[in-house]
């Protein structure tokens, strides 16, 4: 492979995986690509930006064989990675888990759109129907059918929590659900601040949060006196605003083709790389996209 980065993350990535999975063996006849293969193969897809399937495991024929001596065909490529979102999900939380970021009591929220769909056929006979619905996209100015991405970050932008949702459901209410799923990660962080935009304002829902032990830094509406560190909050946000940024632009979530969980394993995996060798830009994703 060409970029030598890339290759070294790969392999890491897949070591690291299998050794996870040490415990949890094939019985009989193992698969002639195994699960650490697959969620490594989808990584790389979502860093090098191929949107097509087809077209990826062409180029991972040509350019990756070494690496990958066996592929499924595209359809069995798609089934197996489809079922392999659980191994997808606990990656994530291992290689987060493995830096120090994790342990950062701040932690910042947003959503953004992940449109599935752009024809009224699609919205009617797509599998996601009764998931997915429309919702409105205000920094584009347009409505859409899809999902909201809900996603958890330290300031860094490793993700902590992420949900894919309704986009008619309101924000407070699936950001507690994500909570309530979770609630041993804020148990063990005392004093944790979460920063979120005004779309998560309500008295209900910051009374909710104090009684988990999480004080709520918001932008203040106009008839409200200027909340505490309200001064910091535009500087903090656009880390969030960066994050999406990240995943929109360099990891496709545009154009996800129902990759969204392993846009956020890439991210998470190489923003431990980057961190584990020192990197002065640990969010940077440049060394590894070509």
């Amino acid at each position: 492979m060409a970029n030598e980065n890339l290759d070294t993350l790969l392999t890491a990535l897949q070591v690291e995986i299998d050794d996870e999975l040490e415990s949890n063996r094939w019985m009989g006849r193992p698969p002639q690509l195994t699960d650490s293969e697959l969620v490594t193969l989808a990584v790389a897809q979502a860093l090098l930006g191929f949107h097509s399937e087809t077209r990826w495991l062409r180029y991972v024929n040509a350019h990756l064989a070494s690496m990958f001596p066996y592929l499924p065909q595209q359809s069995g490529y798609s089934k197996r990675l489809g079922a392999a979102l659980p191994l997808v999900k606990k990656a994530i939380r291992m290689l987060a888990a493995d830096t120090d970021f994790w342990f950062d009591n701040h932690w910042i929220v947003d959503s953004t759109p992940v449109p599935c769909g752009m024809s009224r056929p699609a919205a009617k006979r797509s599998d996601l129907v009764g998931w997915a619905g429309y919702g409105y996209c205000a920094s584009h100015s347009r409505f859409f059918w899809g999902l909201r991405l809900y996603l958890v970050c330290t300031p860094t932008g490793m993700p902590v929590l992420w949900a894919l949702a309704n986009p008619k459901l309101d924000e407070r209410e699936v950001l507690q659900a994500m909570l309530d799923l979770d609630a041993a990660l804020v148990a063990d962080r005392p004093g944790l601040l979460l920063i979120a935009d005004k779309g998560f304002a309500s008295k209900e829902f910051e009374n909710d949060l104090a009684m988990r032990g999480i004080e709520l830094l918001r932008p203040s509406f106009k008839r409200e006196k200027k909340r505490r560190g309200e001064s910091l909050l535009k500087s903090v946000r656009q880390l969030i605003e960066s994050v999406n940024d990240t995943l929109k632009g360099q990891l496709d979530l545009e154009q996800h083709g129902g990759r969204t969980a392993e846009g956020v394993l890439a991210l998470a995996a190489a923003l431990r790389r980057n961190h584990k060798t020192g990197q002065p830009v640990t969010r940077s994703l440049l060394t590894f996209d070509h």
